[in-house]
C-alpha cells in the first residue's frame, strides 16, 4: 500500500488513489563489493535477471570515458560483466549457441564473457585471467564446493568486485540446498526472491518451491522424498519413467511423499544393517524393487493425497534408497553397498549414474 503522503500527492494532482509499488530499477553499477543471490523456484526468471544485468551493461559501457570513474575499483570495472556456468549444467538449452546465456523466453549472445568451470579453484583462475571485469554471474552457485563461497568474499572485499548468484536454495524437498547454498545465504550482502505461478494446472497462487515429478505412463508421479538429490540432464521434459520432470509449485501442490518414512523407516532399516541386522533392509528393498504396494513405503502413504500414491509406480526405487543410504547418509560403505547390489541383483547402471551425478563412484563392473 502507498505511504499516505503518496495518496495524499495523488489526491492533490487529481488521481485517484492507487496501489504505488517500488520501482523496478537498472541494476546499479557504482556500488562495489556486492554479493547478490537471486533466489526462487525454476522458472521464476533468475536467469533473465542476468541477462538485463548484461543489457544495463551494454548501455552503461556506451557512454562517455568518464562515467568509468564511478564503477570501477582497482582495474575492475563493474560496468564489464562476465557470466559463469557450472558444468554440470553445461548441457543445458542444447539448442543455442555456445556463447549464449539463456533463459527460458530467450538468450543473449556474450561471446568471449562466458566460460564454464567445474569447481572454485578453475574460478579462481578466471578472475586471475581478467582483472578488468567487475560484475561476476555465477550461475547455479550451489552446485559448486563450499571453498568458492570464500573465494569470492576474498575477491570481493579486496578488489570491489561485485558477485550475482542466480541459484536455486531449495532443492526439491524443500530444504536448504546444501552447505554451499547455506554459506551464500551467510555471506550475501543484496537477496533478490522470485516467485512463479504454480504450475498445477488448476492453480494460480505464488510458488517458491521446485518441484520433481515422473511421468509414467502419463501419470504424473512424484518423486519420493529419497530420491537422489542431484539428477545430472534432468531439466527438459522427458517421458522416460526413470528421467525426473521439474516444475514449480505452491505449498499445496507441492507433493513430497515418502519424508516421513526416509526418517522413521529406511534410515532406522539402514542403522539396523549397520549393526548386523541384516534382513530387514533386504527384505524392504525387495519389496521396493519387486512389489512396491506391499512396501512399508506403501504403508506409510496410507491416507496421501491420491496423486502421492503414484510414486509406487516410479522405477528404481530400491536403487533410489540405496543411493540416499549410501551417499546422503553414510550408512553403507563401499564393501555393504557392493553386497547389496549383488544379494538384489539391483540395476547397476542406474546406480552407477546417480552415485556419480553425486559425486560417488561405483567401483563394481555394470554387468
Amino acid at each position: 500500500m502507498p505511504e499516505p503522503s503518496d495518496s495524499s500527492f495523488l489526491k492533490s494532482l487529481g488521481f485517484p488513489s492507487l496501489n504505488v509499488h517500488h520501482p523496478s530499477n537498472h541494476y546499479d553499477f557504482r556500488i562495489p563489493r556486492r554479493r547478490i543471490l537471486v533466489i526462487g523456484p525454476m522458472g521464476s526468471g533468475k536467469t533473465e535477471f542476468s541477462a538485463r544485468v548484461w543489457r544495463d551493461s551494454r548501455v552503461l559501457l556506451a557512454k562517455a570515458s568518464s562515467v568509468a570513474g564511478r564503477t570501477t575499483t582497482g582495474q575492475a570495472d563493474r560496468r564489464r560483466v562476465f557470466f559463469v556456468r557450472s558444468a554440470l549444467d553445461a548441457q543445458r538449452f542444447p539448442d543455442y549457441p555456445t556463447d549464449a546465456l539463456a533463459y527460458r523466453s530467450g538468450y543473449e549472445r556474450l561471446g568471449p564473457n562466458l566460460a564454464t568451470i567445474r569447481n572454485s579453484f578453475e574460478l579462481e583462475a578466471l578472475l586471475a585471467d581478467h582483472p578488468d571485469v567487475g560484475t561476476w554471474i555465477i550461475d547455479e552457485a550451489s552446485f559448486y564446493e563450499e571453498r568458492l563461497v570464500y573465494v569470492v568474499r576474498r575477491a570481493s572485499d579486496t578488489r570491489g568486485l561485485c558477485f550475482i548468484f542466480p541459484t536455486l536454495v531449495l532443492n526439491f524437498r524443500s530444504d536448504i540446498f546444501n552447505s554451499t547454498a547455506r554459506l551464500l545465504l551467510e555471506h550475501a550482502t543484496d537477496v533478490f526472491p522470485l516467485t512463479a505461478y504454480c504450475e498445477h494446472p488448476e492453480c494460480v497462487e505464488d510458488s517458491f518451491y521446485t518441484y520433481r515429478w515422473y511421468d509414467v505412463d502419463g501419470l504424473e508421479c512424484p518423486a519420493p522424498f529419497f530420491d537422489p538429490l542431484i539428477i545430472i540432464g534432468g531439466d527438459r521434459s522427458s517421458s522416460d519413467p526413470a528421467q525426473p520432470n521439474y516444475c514449480t509449485r505452491c505449498d499445496r501442490h507441492h507433493y513430497l511423499p515418502g519424508k516421513e518414512y526416509t526418517y522413521l523407516t529406511l534410515m532406522a532399516l539402514g542403522e539396523a544393517w549397520v549393526q548386523g541386522d541384516r534382513q530387514p533392509l533386504e527384505e524392504e528393498l525387495g519389496c521396493l524393487r519387486d512389489a512396491p504396494a506391499s512396501s512399508l513405503l506403501a504403508e506409510s502413504l496410507a491416507g496421501a493425497p491420491p496423486v502421492s500414491l503414484n510414486t509406487l509406480r516410479v522405477p528404481f526405487l530400491a536403487e533410489r534408497a540405496l543411493v540416499y543410504l549410501a551417499h546422503e547418509r553414510n550408512l553403507l560403505d563401499e564393501t555393504g553397498l557392493h553386497d547389496l547390489v549383488r544379494r538384489l541383483d539391483l540395476d547397476r547402471s542406474f546406480l552407477s549414474r546417480r552415485l556419480a551425478d553425486n559425486g560417488k563412484v561405483l567401483q563394481m563392473p555394470l554387468t
